[in-house]
């Protein structure tokens, strides 16, 4: 069985594999990356997981605290922080000391309204936590939940038009 211009495709698919298309896929994929730190951003506050920011802000791309990685040849992709509360916040945790392992423990602060501020220097006033599980927003699942069907999307459509744009057909 011949099939007409199979060869000159395959050709061209080569050719486009080891230089343009790469270049174009890593583009994609970066742009992936930052739709995903917003996804996530967004669902930080959509759970309303944090009011102090510091989490939504430590998922930028080059932030000091963020991991970010991507690599052109291999198409890899790496997104998250670095801070240390993030899986808390996200799976949920307790209020156990773990330093001490006793069932509660003195966070020094103060109540302004109805919100604790912590403060490590306080010596007159704070709260007393005692051992509880705190239930995770799942920020993070439900945006890689969402990612996921944004990107299957996005990647058939890259892969269509690049087809497109050696000759292919639908």
């Amino acid at each position: 069985m011949k099939m007409k211009g199979l060869k000159q495709f395959i050709k061209q698919v080569e050719k486009a594999a080891n230089s343009e298309v790469k270049k174009e896929f890593a583009l994609w994929l970066e742009a992936s990356g930052m739709e995903f730190l917003e996804l996530i951003q967004d669902e930080i506050i959509r759970t309303e997981t944090v009011d102090t920011r510091r989490l939504l802000n430590s998922f930028n791309r080059g932030d000091s605290d963020s991991t970010w990685s991507i690599s052109q040849g291999g198409l890899t992709l790496e997104v998250g922080t670095n801070i240390t509360y993030a899986s808390f916040a996200n799976d949920g945790h307790t209020t156990v000391d773990l330093n001490s392992g006793k069932d509660r423990r003195w966070v020094p602060g103060r109540w302004v309204g109805d919100r604790f501020e912590y403060d490590p220097s306080e010596r007159e006033s704070g709260m007393l936590l005692k051992v509880k599980w705190v239930d995770g927003s799942g920020y993070w699942d439900n945006a890689m939940a969402i990612f996921e069907k944004i990107f299957d999307k996005s990647l058939e459509k890259r892969l269509q038009r690049w087809l497109d744009s050696l000759g292919g057909t639908r």
